[in-house]
């Protein structure tokens, strides 16, 4: 659920959010959104373009796969999937700094990804980097709107003969996807809804996780004492929290 908290967040998490701010990465004003709904925030990922900001997001994807490693111990994976294009950055730095996190678990670390269009030439093919065939491979993204992106990388991972076994993204923002008739400018029809990424969660049986969340920004601002932001995007929950 996401609503204030006095419970304080991992340092890690606090010291990327003030980054986010510091950069223009995360903002505060009046967002329309692709699906017409008005945020009151948002998170450009495509900003995390200078060294020391994908430095700071890869160690936090780095963090939240290590994380979940430890505590479902059952759980592993030998490839990052970096879809193209935004996910290609992502998949090269974070296969780096999990090797810094633990060299003896994640030093063999591979990662992949996809050229948006087969080279006939060279080595030619589709693909970039380790091959996933028989392998447990993670797709590494920025964020999951209507999950369409997220299908097609699983299809190239079946198509390479790897088995899916997770999904990490930066951002969850804990909403419930828009309805056709917002998609239209039409507004919220308010029936029950499940978020994007609840509805991958189902659709793979994979653990989709996020390196923050609504929950995380709205504990964060509210730590930084900024109680109008904390205001906003409460009331944006509220309006459209999903139903998973």
């Amino acid at each position: 659920m996401a609503s204030s908290s006095n419970e304080l967040l991992p340092a890690w998490k606090s010291e990327l959010i003030s980054l986010c701010l510091g950069s223009g990465i995360l903002t505060f004003g009046s967002f329309t959104l692709k699906s017409k709904r008005v945020s009151p925030y948002f998170v450009n990922c495509g900003l995390f373009s200078r060294a020391r900001l994908i430095r700071a997001i890869s160690q936090a994807y780095a963090l939240t796969l290590d994380a979940h490693a430890k505590t479902t111990p059952e759980w592993s994976f030998d490839v990052l999937f970096g879809p193209a294009y935004k996910g290609i950055p992502l998949a090269a730095t974070t296969a780096e700094k999990l090797a810094g996190v633990d060299e003896q678990k994640w030093g063999d670390m591979g990662y992949s990804f996809n050229r948006k269009e087969v080279k006939d030439h060279g080595e030619g093919g589709l693909m970039v980097g380790e091959s996933m065939k028989g392998k447990k491979v993670v797709i590494i993204d920025d964020v999951i709107t209507a999950g369409t992106a997220i299908r097609e990388a699983i299809d190239i991972i079946k198509a390479q003969g790897g088995e899916l076994v997770g999904i990490v993204v930066a951002i969850d923002r804990q909403e419930k996807m828009p309805s056709a008739s917002e998609k239209e400018g039409k507004g919220d029809d308010g029936l029950p809804r499940g978020s994007a990424i609840g509805e991958v969660k189902r659709e793979t049986g994979v653990p989709v996780l996020a390196v923050l969340t609504l929950t995380d920004l709205i504990q964060a601002m509210q730590q930084m004492g900024r109680g109008e932001e904390v205001k906003q995007m409460e009331e944006y929950y509220a309006k459209y929290k999903p139903t998973d």
